[in-house]
C-alpha cells in the first residue's frame, strides 16, 4: 500500500516524535497524576507537622528513655492469668 499525501508531507523527524511519544491519554494522566501530587504537597505543608513531638528512632529525641520501655500510666491494661476451668462446671 502506499501511504496517503498528507503522511508524504510530514517530515521524517516529525513521524519519528511521534511514534515514541506515548498516547495522549497516558500523558493526560501522568499530568494529572502531577497536579494531585502538587496539590496535595501543597495542603501538607499548609496543615503543618501532625505529631510536633514525634522524633524517629535513634534519631533526635529524648537522650534518656524509659530504662524498661515501660508504658506509664497504663495502670490496669495487664491481663491476669485465666482461670481453668474444669469441665462440666460452669465458670463464674
Amino acid at each position: 500500500m502506499s501511504s496517503s499525501p498528507a503522511d508524504r508531507s510530514r517530515s521524517p523527524l516529525a513521524q519519528a516524535v511521534r511514534r515514541l511519544l506515548p498516547a495522549r491519554t497516558v500523558l493526560a494522566f501522568v499530568a494529572l497524576l502531577a497536579v494531585l501530587f502538587a496539590l496535595s504537597y501543597t495542603a501538607g505543608a499548609l496543615a503543618g507537622p501532625v505529631a510536633p513531638g514525634l522524633h524517629p528512632a535513634g534519631g533526635t529525641g529524648p537522650k534518656d528513655p524509659a530504662p524498661d520501655d515501660d508504658m506509664g500510666g497504663m495502670h490496669g491494661m495487664g491481663a491476669g492469668a485465666p482461670r481453668p476451668v474444669t469441665v462440666g462446671t460452669a465458670a463464674r
